[in-house]
């Protein structure tokens, strides 16, 4: 099989945590299904569409954190229509706009991998990543947070077992563990986030996961059930 790897980057991110309200925060890089409409932006498929099209199950997400996560937070204006209405103008009952304290990445870069099963999508995707062309505008979570992209390459990959120890370049999924299967090591740190996996076409969130992560984008000595190696010798683990 093969994989096809792309960088994207951009001076900001946002990707909500399902769990916040009032103040938003950020997950520290972004959930496999954002990843899909990241892949749907540039391929061309509709808002409805690409959950189909990039669907997990009939293809193969991974990422890797390239530009350690740094994390800010900034107040966003919002429009004001908690009365049902909206005015310009500042009265005793109604302001025109609300406040809301935001959590932003800071720039933010990650390598995305992706495998797919049929061969036209997969083939469209590598054509347009070459020319640098995108069907719809790219963004890191929100419209107006603009992103870049950067073609890589298209790599064979290998389906691999083991009960040794190898060094992920990848986010672990923590069932994909195996027991007492991380070894900590010295410089490195080692964050874990509960995150949605899998969403269906009609926008429900079937899965979610605790993935475990190296915020800076060094690798993490695990010992895992499967990973996959790539031909550049670089090991993933997809979500």
């Amino acid at each position: 099989m093969k994989v096809l790897v792309f960088d994207i980057w951009g001076d900001y991110g946002h990707f909500r945590k399902f769990y916040t309200t009032s103040s938003p925060l950020t997950f520290s890089f972004p959930p496999p299904f954002t990843i899909a409409g990241i892949l749907g932006a540039i391929y061309g498929s509709g808002k409805d569409e690409y959950l189909k099209v990039f669907s997990m199950d009939r293809c193969k997400i991974a990422l890797r954190i390239i530009n350690p996560v740094k994390k800010v937070r900034m107040g966003i204006n919002l429009i004001n229509t908690k009365d049902g209405h909206w005015t310009l103008y500042s009265s005793q009952y109604h302001e025109p706009r609300t406040q809301i304290l935001t959590e932003f990445l800071k720039n933010p870069c990650f390598r995305i991998y992706f495998a797919h099963e049929v061969p036209e999508v997969f083939e469209r995707l590598e054509k347009l990543l070459k020319e640098h062309k995108c069907t719809y505008t790219v963004s890191l979570g929100l419209s107006e947070l603009i992103a870049d992209f950067k073609y890589v390459g298209v790599f064979d990959f290998e389906q691999k077992s083991g009960t040794e120890l190898v060094e992920i370049h990848t986010p672990i999924k923590e069932t994909n563990l195996r027991e007492n299967g991380i070894e900590i090591e010295m410089n490195k740190r080692y964050f874990k986030e509960k995150m949605p996996i899998k969403m269906n076409s009609e926008r429900i969130i079937e899965k979610y996961d605790d993935v475990i992560f190296e915020p800076d984008g060094k690798t993490i000595k695990a010992n895992v059930k499967e990973y996959y190696q790539l031909e550049n010798g670089e090991i993933i683990n997809f979500f």
